[in-house]
């Protein structure tokens, strides 16, 4: 959704820029998961409910001012485009990427003679479906400003949008531990 916030507020050019950076965050993740580091650093439940507050608290927030933007479309609001630094640091951020990436990584195995092999598949695997669906949003984010809908629709999408990201904080509250 933010890659679609990025076209919208600042076009195609800057959301590419935006989700190169993405990428490249959406794969140190997985390299800190494929490592073993975000187990370690996981298995304190003190840092595990530390992140949980802190991510679900920065989504309530988000989903607040969305809410509470009035009658433009507010994926996102900022002075200039994110850029490449930005997308890299919201996948560091992304406690979805991190239980994303676990789950992939390590919830089953296809390549038994070869660890190697099987996840460098995984990262080719993960990368050919993470990026059209970015790109994807990007562009409509890029269609949805171009579109100038009334603001009464705007108000609406905004309110969906503020509602979806509670339902993510939602579930990630209710999530077994």
């Amino acid at each position: 959704m933010s890659a679609a916030g990025v076209g919208s507020a600042f076009g195609p050019r800057p959301g590419v820029r935006y989700i190169v950076g993405l990428c490249i965050g959406a794969n140190l993740v997985a390299a800190v998961v494929v490592s073993g580091m975000a187990a370690v650093i996981l298995a304190h439940s003190g840092i595990r409910t530390v992140l949980l507050v802190a991510s679900a608290g920065y989504l309530m927030f988000l989903a607040l001012r969305i809410a509470l933007s009035g009658t433009k479309v507010a994926f996102i609001e900022a002075a200039r485009a994110p850029g490449i630094w930005g997308g890299v640091t919201l996948q560091i951020i992304n406690p979805k990427a991190y239980a994303v990436n676990a789950a992939f990584f390590t919830g089953f195995a296809f390549w038994p003679d070869s660890l190697i092999t099987e996840t460098a598949l995984k990262f080719l695997i993960i990368n050919v479906i993470w990026i059209p669906i970015h790109f994807l949003w990007l562009y409509a984010g890029v269609v949805l400003h171009r579109l100038d809908l009334p603001e009464k629709i705007q108000f609406r999408i905004n309110i969906a949008m503020a509602l979806s990201m509670l339902a993510v904080v939602a579930l990630a509250a209710l999530a077994p531990k």
